[in-house]
């Protein structure tokens, strides 16, 4: 007699003419396929799903870092001939009018100017400010009422489930102010890493902010406003990374799922029938 594999199947099958359907046993049997599928679905939809994990560290800055500073901001009372861009920081940079990268578009009959810029500052706290220092005469009325459209620190991220504040300065109306008045905001810069499924990465800053307006005066005379934006920046990164259920994970699970729920339809199903053949029993009285 030649080797049977056969020997080694261990699901051996038994002829239907001696299994025997019960109403019961179909109820079990459709109600089991049914949470199946449920819990499949809610797993492939756990599968398909991304999270976020976060983690912080401190950052390990270099000298020559720079920050990227990407600037909107509407000056409603001010035409565009007086109105420039100063930038100072911790390391002794000073510049006055810096025209690279910036746009100034005229509106309202030239009454008003729109400033647009781009700009590298040194990672390192100091300020930038829009004022009339660089203009070659000054108004004779220096209101910075102003509209600050956007403001935005290092590489932008347009994904939306990043958390994170990114353009906390936005939408932000200043015009109902003394015409005298200067403004300054404090801004706390947090670094911020967000690398998505693909490892790419992209580096920003979230941030906070405060503000305030006065009229300064000094030596006897009033001192010319100003828009200041005053940033410093935090040690701590903070990183988000986009992460996805490992597919041998989800094979596992639609195993454990499928497995567990037949199992425990098929205990299910045999008490239930146990029940009901004692129970015939009983009213039969054979139990004995």
């Amino acid at each position: 007699m030649g080797f049977d594999v056969r020997r080694f199947d261990i699901y051996r099958k038994i002829p239907k003419d001696l299994t025997q359907p019960t109403l019961t046993g179909a109820i079990i049997s459709i109600a089991s396929c049914s949470f199946i599928a449920f819990l499949l679905l809610v797993e492939l939809s756990s599968f398909i799903s991304t999270d976020m994990k976060n983690e912080m560290f401190v950052d390990q800055a270099k000298p020559d870092d720079k920050l990227l500073v990407r600037l909107n901001v509407s000056l409603l009372k001010l035409s565009c001939d007086f109105i420039g861009l100063d930038i100072q920081d911790d390391m002794g940079r000073h510049e006055v009018g810096f025209a690279e990268n910036v746009r100034k578009i005229p509106f309202n009959s030239g009454g008003s100017c729109r400033f647009e810029g781009e700009f590298l500052v040194n990672k390192v706290p100091g300020n930038f400010h829009l004022s009339t220092h660089s203009a070659r005469m000054q108004p004779q009325v220096t209101d910075f009422a102003h509209v600050i459209h956007t403001l935005s620190f290092g590489e932008e991220i347009r994904e939306d489930n990043v958390p994170g504040a990114f353009t906390a300065l936005s939408d932000i109306q200043m015009n109902d102010k003394n015409s005298d008045s200067s403004f300054d905001y404090y801004i706390k810069l947090v670094p911020t890493i967000y690398q998505d499924l693909h490892s790419q990465k992209w580096y920003s800053y979230q941030y906070t902010f405060a503000n305030k307006h006065y009229t300064q005066f000094g030596h006897g005379h009033r001192v010319l406003p100003a828009v200041w934006f005053r940033y410093d920046i935090s040690p701590i990164t903070v990183k988000y990374t986009e992460t996805r259920q490992p597919f041998y994970h989800f094979i596992t699970t639609v195993c454990a799922v499928v497995g567990g729920a037949f199992t425990v339809a098929g205990i299910l199903d045999s008490l239930v029938f146990t029940a009901a053949e004692i129970f015939k029993k009983a009213e039969l009285g054979k139990l004995s």
